[in-house]
């Protein structure tokens, strides 16, 4: 009789000690759950080796990427369900040696073991980062951290982030449909020069310049003069080409540069954009530091950086660990109010802090789409297993910005002169009117 889904549910149930809120499809064409959810489908029996050898959200995202775990029914909404068992758990969940001290649990660990055949690890997908030795965030393991996520192949990020190039979150004056990606990353694009006040003469850096969007926005609509800096190879091949293909190559350099390694400061703006999430807490005041000498008095940062919820006790915090395997190798998110407070030790003044993290879940939504819109050419390109990191990397992405468990902010600071005169206008920010009775 085929009844490996009402097995595997029971299992998990007793596992867990919740009720599971999706549909289970197993191996044998067995079903279990509740009616009209989404549908986990169990391919075979490696996906609950899987589980058993790394429980919780390593173990899924193994089973994800090698193909072995499918959901049928709306992405969305089954991550959403399942975000209270695998990611929202809290303190108040046991860890899984507190849980095998109930004879109930333990039963379910035997049931699991005899449902998933030989008790042997299935080895990781090939898309799982390979670590190396060493401490974190040194010029060689960033190297080798940018790489990872970057060096995928230019032509897959165009079928994700589309004509824009722009990784990074969009800035919407009205959603889709009747906002566009394209002219979303433009207007994120335009706010980011406006905040630094570009103008014809100024200097500009671009920490983690990307494919150049950026530079080449800066140079052609406000006349400076930009050097950017990326650790990835592929990317600055795509920017240097676009940048002689829109005839600046003599207002925009694009170089394989660490930016600790840049000395020929100092600059009048410098813009680090979805690039401080790859510097580590360990190394964030050195960063704010080298940004702090390389920008001239009265120069402009603009520090576009994701950062979690603070925890209650911050020594709990622990790295996700699918997006650390397999999506940013060695990438940490802080609290915002963490960021503000090293950008202020290296000595900036902070003059405006803007959160945009429901933008991201816009431009998340709009990238998934993208990529499943193009879901065979950037399988050809890459691998199923790539395509489905970013697939659900994203889709979870979004729900998270969505669900406020992080955001996004946009941090202007200066390095303010002995003078005290920031440059700054009375009136940095235009709100908007109240609403009159």
């Amino acid at each position: 009789m085929a009844d490996a889904a009402v097995r595997l549910k029971s299992l998990l149930e007793q596992l867990l000690g919740v009720p599971l809120p999706v549909r289970i499809r197993a191996w044998d064409g067995s079903q279990a759950g509740p009616p009209g959810a989404p549908i986990l489908v169990v391919r075979n029996r490696r996906a609950v080796r899987r589980l058993l050898f790394k429980p919780g959200e390593l173990g899924l995202a193994r089973a994800w990427v090698a193909g072995d775990l499918d959901i049928e029914g709306d992405l969305y909404t089954a991550l959403d369900l399942l975000a209270g068992l695998v990611w929202e758990r809290g303190e108040d969940a046991r860890s899984l040696a507190q849980a095998l001290r109930d004879p109930e649990v333990r039963a379910a660990v035997r049931g699991l073991v005899q449902l998933g055949g030989l008790p042997l690890p299935p080895a990781p997908p090939p898309e799982e980062v390979r670590r190396i030795r060493g401490h974190l965030h040194t010029k060689r393991t960033d190297r080798r951290a940018i790489s990872h996520h970057y060096d995928v192949g230019n032509d897959f990020y165009e079928i994700v982030l589309g004509p824009s190039m722009v990784y990074s979150c969009a800035y919407w004056s009205a959603p889709p449909p009747d906002g566009t990606l394209e002219s979303a990353q433009h207007d994120k694009l335009d706010l980011i020069c406006r905040k630094l006040a570009l103008g014809p003469g100024r200097r500009l850096l671009d920490v983690g310049c990307g494919w150049g969007s950026l530079a080449m926005h800066a140079a052609r609509e406000y006349g400076v003069r930009v050097v950017g800096v990326t650790l990835s190879q592929e990317q600055a091949a795509y920017a240097r080409k676009r940048v002689a293909e829109e005839g600046l190559t003599d207002r925009v350099e694009i170089r394989v540069q660490d930016y600790r390694e840049v000395e020929d400061g100092p600059y009048d703006a410098v813009s680090s954009i979805g690039m401080a999430e790859h510097v580590g807490a360990e190394r964030y005041l050195e960063y704010a530091d080298v940004l702090y000498r390389l920008l001239r008095p009265g120069g402009r940062l603009l520090n576009h950086q994701i950062g979690r919820r603070p925890q209650r006790d911050e020594s709990t915090y622990q790295v996700d660990e699918f997006i650390d395997s397999y999506v940013f190798p060695d990438g940490e998110l802080q609290p915002i109010g963490v960021t503000v407070a090293q950008l202020e030790r290296a000595g900036f003044e902070v003059r405006d802090v803007e959160s945009i993290r429901e933008h991201y879940a816009l431009t998340l939504r709009r990238w998934v789409a993208n990529l499943e819109a193009h879901w065979a050419r950037a399988v050809r390109l890459t691998s199923p297993g790539r395509a489905r990191v970013w697939q659900l990397y994203m889709a979870a992405c979004a729900l998270a910005f969505e669900r406020n468990r992080i955001g996004v902010n946009q941090v202007l600071a200066i390095r303010t002169p002995d003078s005290g005169d920031s440059g700054m206008p009375l009136r940095s920010r235009k709100w908007s009117e109240p609403e009159r009775r």
